[in-house]
This record gives structure tokens, C-alpha cells and sequence, in this order.
């Protein structure tokens, strides 16, 4: 950014290194996982609220998964991983999991709660995967298992794509305005869903869509910062 000599390009490195942190590796393994373990394990918030998580939940859940990671030093990998085996494991023991998934219901019924909180029809090949994970037993009460089949989904390339510009507008609130979409000032989604809409007709490229642009150069994003 310190090296650009033109104002527009100034503009176009700024946009980009902002997009660059949701596009990364690390924010891609970390937090838009978190964002894809509360998809998969309850679904949306709610009918007319189009996402799974809020801030307050993701942002801490976000930084346990990426503790320590730093990506490129040898063994960055199996941090990450083993950050992802605790967060999880430790995920489907929380009482709204439970509550949510008893463990008196079978393997399949299971992962297929999973699969329809995610909103994805999967393969009979991932479904079975998934499944398998519990083994032989008649119900889904290992939480190991849990753990390891909820990954399957949350990991779902399908799922992936699926929530990939929804996730990316969600973040523009999460990081740029420290809040949910639907908090003062907004107190409706009319932002979200005009940016998720026009993230989707430019087919996620946000440059054409303008959307990172419009919220580092918003006055409520600048107001963090001190008087214009």
C-alpha cells in the first residue's frame, strides 16, 4: 500500500489487501470453518436471517482455531489441525449441541440433520462417510465421532461454495463495523441483503460489486478512527 503512486491505485491495493484476510488461507481454515460448524449444527438463525452465527460467539471461536497459527513456518499444518480437532470436540459437547442432537438419535439421523441444517443434498459417497464415523454402534451418543462427522460436513465442498458470499458480506460487519448486520444503526438487514445480492450478480467479485470498497471508505467504518 506505502509503494503505490496514484490515488486509484492507491484505492485498488487498499480493497484488495482488506479482501485479501477473508480470501486467506488462515481466515479461510479458521474462521469461515466456525462459520460452517454453526451452519451445519443449527442451521441459519432464523428464516429471515440468512446466516448461522453472530459476532459475539465467532469472534472468540475464531481466534481458539487460529491460536498460534501462522502460516508458512514448518508445522503451521498440524497446529491448525490439532486447534481444529479441540475446537470441535469441545463444540459437540456444548448443552445447545446436545439439546439440539441427542444422543439417542441413530448415526443417520444424525448426519442427516446435519446435512439439512447445512441446506446441501450431499453425495451418497459423503453421506456415508460421514455416517461411518460412529462404526457399528446403533446411536450417535460418541462424541469423538460427532466431532469427526460434523467436520465431514462442515467441510463439505458443496457447503463451501454454497456460503461463500454470504459468509464474505457477513465479515464486512464482523470486521470493518464491529457489529452484527441487523444492529444499530441498521436494525434490519436491507444492508445485508443489498450486498449479498450484489456480491451474487457479480458472481463474488468484489470489485465489481464495489462491496469492500463501500464499507472502508463508509463514514461509520472512518468514525472508529476518530472525526473525518
Amino acid at each position: 500500500i506505502n509503494s503505490c503512486d496514484a490515488l486509484a491505485l492507491c484505492r485498488v491495493k487498499r480493497i484488495d489487501t482488506s479482501a485479501a484476510f477473508f480470501l486467506s488461507i488462515e481466515f479461510q481454515e479458521t474462521g469461515y470453518l466456525v462459520y460452517r460448524l454453526y451452519k451445519a449444527a443449527y442451521g441459519d438463525l432464523a428464516v429471515d436471517v440468512p446466516f448461522p452465527v453472530r459476532r459475539d460467539p465467532f469472534i472468540p471461536d475464531t481466534r481458539t482455531i487460529g491460536s498460534g497459527v501462522v502460516v508458512g513456518p514448518a508445522g503451521w499444518e498440524q497446529v491448525l489441525e490439532n486447534n481444529k480437532q479441540s475446537f470441535v470436540g469441545n463444540f459437540v459437547t456444548l448443552t445447545r449441541f446436545t439439546n439440539a442432537h441427542p444422543a439417542t438419535t441413530t448415526a443417520a439421523q444424525f448426519v442427516d440433520t446435519l446435512f439439512a441444517n447445512a441446506g446441501v443434498i450431499p453425495s451418497s459417497t459423503d453421506r456415508q462417510a460421514a455416517i461411518d464415523e460412529f462404526g457399528m454402534v446403533g446411536t450417535s451418543a460418541d462424541s469423538a465421532a460427532r466431532a469427526r462427522a460434523l467436520r465431514r460436513v462442515a467441510e463439505n465442498s458443496s457447503l463451501k461454495a454454497q456460503e461463500f458470499n454470504k459468509a464474505f458480506v457477513l465479515m464486512q460487519y464482523f470486521g470493518y463495523l464491529q457489529r452484527n448486520p441487523d444492529d444499530a444503526p441498521d436494525n434490519n438487514l436491507a444492508g445485508y441483503n443489498f450486498w449479498l445480492s450484489k456480491l451474487n450478480q457479480f458472481n463474488g467479485d468484489f470489485r465489481q460489486a464495489e462491496m469492500v470498497k463501500a464499507f472502508i471508505t463508509s463514514s461509520e467504518y472512518r468514525s472508529r478512527f476518530g472525526p473525518p
